[in-house]
């Protein structure tokens, strides 16, 4: 029976797999490193919050597709978190933890991962049932995009979970990978596999849907006199989706490429050299997303916009209101002594007025 390693810190697992971290990351790079990626996670959580705030305000945007880009944007959320969690458990850190903490650092990972791949299937079936009925939104009810939503998020979940609930090799040292020292290197070949088998599958299926979209527009157009802007809709929403699969693909594949090598034991393919670059790469999927959204719709943008100086706006009104407020209490506290030294004066006068006025009676 194998002896299980649940009491040992990372150290254990990364001297028995010959796993190298980061130990340079010192002094002024390790300040470099977290600045920009401060700079970079702060992003993630206001831009985003953005588009979620967005979607939730304009009205024109409460749409089952809508709702969908907006779960999606709360995956590249999720994903910020998950990269803060890891900024500050990495390099040297990462020998000190411990096999749980360690679990917890992946698993957030892995869940905002599996969250905006599935979050992309989802839209995908959306676009689908729409397109085929050259409509510009989905017939979906609320409690049908919920019902989603809510799926997406327990799916990602499960997926986050699946090493922690026993596929690792905390009780098989032999099987460890070298990227990730307690996840087995089986779980990395099906994790990687799996991740772009669906990747292959998406790009064939939104290619299919853009081209459908695009013949039957062009049909339309010519023999109809509908309004030209309302007709090139749901080519615009596609160009949306597509784009956003299409960076999530680049951003994603060189990494999953680097697990499945890492799972196929490949010790001469210099994997540990570009590990750091690759996870620089995924997390700029987050911080490019917010920007496809306004970019490739323009009332997505202009909303984003209003509500930016809306918001500056109204800080400015009550700085305004603070100042006038403060300048009619100075005022009317002026005024008010002002007063009461003419009606001192007035008294005194009318006093002495009607002892005058007694004196000759």
């Amino acid at each position: 029976m194998n002896e299980c390693y649940y009491d040992k810190r990372m150290d254990f697992f990364y001297n028995k797999t010959n796993t190298h971290t980061v130990d340079e990351w010192t002094g002024p790079t390790l300040i470099v490193v977290l600045c920009f990626g401060t700079f970079f996670c702060l992003f993630i959580f206001i831009s985003n919050s953005l588009v979620i705030a967005a979607v939730v305000k304009n009205k024109r945007f409460h749409f089952p597709f809508y709702y969908l880009l907006a779960n999606l944007a709360a995956a590249d959320f999720f994903a910020g978190i998950a990269y803060v969690f890891l900024m500050f458990n990495t390099g040297p850190v990462s020998k000190t933890l411990t096999v749980n903490r360690w679990f917890l650092r992946q698993g957030l990972l892995d869940t905002s991962m599996t969250a905006s791949l599935v979050n992309l299937l989802v839209i995908a079936v959306e676009r689908h049932m729409s397109i085929m009925r050259m409509k510009i939104h989905s017939n979906l009810t609320k409690k049908r995009v919920t019902f989603l939503i809510i799926s997406v998020w327990a799916i990602a979940i499960f997926m986050g979970a699946v090493p922690t609930l026993g596929w690792n090799c905390i009780c098989d040292i032999t099987v460890c990978s070298s990227l990730a020292p307690i996840y087995s290197r089986s779980y990395l070949v099906f994790w990687s596999v799996l991740n772009l088998v669906v990747f292959f599958i998406m790009v064939v299926v939104y290619i299919r849907i853009y081209m459908y979209v695009q013949r039957k527009t062009n049909v339309l157009s010519s023999h109809t006199s509908g309004s030209m802007s309302r007709r090139r809709t749901p080519m615009k929403l596609m160009k949306t989706v597509m784009t956003v699969l299409g960076a999530f693909v680049v951003c994603w594949t060189p990494g999953l490429v680097v697990l499945l090598l890492d799972g196929l034991n490949c010790s001469h393919c210099g994997i540990q050299n570009v590990k750091r670059w690759f996870l620089l790469l995924a997390l700029l999927n987050s911080v490019m997303n917010p920007i496809i959204y306004s970019y490739k719709d323009d009332e997505m943008w202009g909303t984003m916009k209003r509500m930016i100086c809306c918001s500056s706006e109204d800080k400015s009104q009550e700085r305004r209101a603070s100042r006038v407020l403060s300048t009619v209490l100075c005022k009317s506290t002026d005024t008010s002594g002002h007063y009461i030294e003419d009606g001192i004066i007035q008294g005194t006068i009318c006093a002495k007025g009607d002892l005058v006025d007694k004196g000759n009676s």
